[in-house]
């Protein structure tokens, strides 16, 4: 369970350096916040920031944007980010809703979700970051070659993914039901979540969806 209420988390967040606290102002030019032409990746939902740090240590020459809603979760990210200097992450606390409202057309290359809340009542399906509804959203940042990878224990999840890819102009490859046993699990970096669930025995599911 996430701890969504930390005394003071929000002010933390806010100042810290690695944080852009007014993200509208830097669309369609987010590389000069890298001062770089670097490709962008971005995570939605980064929780403790593993996953996209690991990203960024392997990958100098990508630029990384970690969103994350809640400020008690994104300050255990920032927390690890002080341990380490990276020049080329940065993690914004925002609704992934309103994505479209600060990144442009063709901004990012890749966008990664992992983990994501599963929303498992029906009436809150349009909330799943795999819905139809925000696959639109990524369409309108992402380059015509770009794609967004999925990663889920989830079943259901994983299979109401894949049939919102259907119903839209996206398409659905290297679908994977268990990741660890299988060829794409080379070049994969596991988050908390996963280091736990495949500890537990539990098989992931993988997606790379695009257009």
């Amino acid at each position: 369970m996430r701890l969504r209420n930390i005394t003071g988390s929000n002010e933390t967040v806010a100042k810290n350096r690695h944080v852009i606290t007014e993200p509208e102002k830097l669309k369609g030019s987010w590389n000069t916040l890298f001062a770089n032409d670097n490709p962008i990746h971005l995570e939605i939902g980064t929780g403790k920031g593993k996953f996209l740090m690991e990203l960024a240590t392997r990958n100098p020459g990508i630029n990384y944007i970690g969103i994350e809603k809640y400020s008690s979760v994104l300050l255990r990210a920032l927390e690890k980010m002080d341990e380490t200097e990276y020049s080329n992450v940065y993690f914004i606390r925002f609704d992934a809703e309103y994505l479209t409202n600060i990144f442009a057309e063709n901004e990012i290359e890749r966008i990664y979700l992992n983990f994501s809340d599963p929303w498992p009542k029906d009436r809150h399906a349009k909330r799943r970051l795999t819905s139809r509804q925000f696959l639109s959203r990524y369409n309108q940042c992402l380059q015509s070659d770009g794609e967004v990878i999925f990663k889920t224990d989830n079943r259901p999840l994983f299979d109401f993914s894949l049939e919102e890819i259907d119903a839209t102009e996206w398409r659905a490859k290297c679908i994977t039901y268990d990741l660890h046993n299988s060829e794409h699990v080379e070049s994969n970096i596991m988050t908390e979540y996963e280091e736990r669930f495949v500890a537990e025995g539990k098989p992931i599911h993988m997606v790379r969806i695009c257009r």
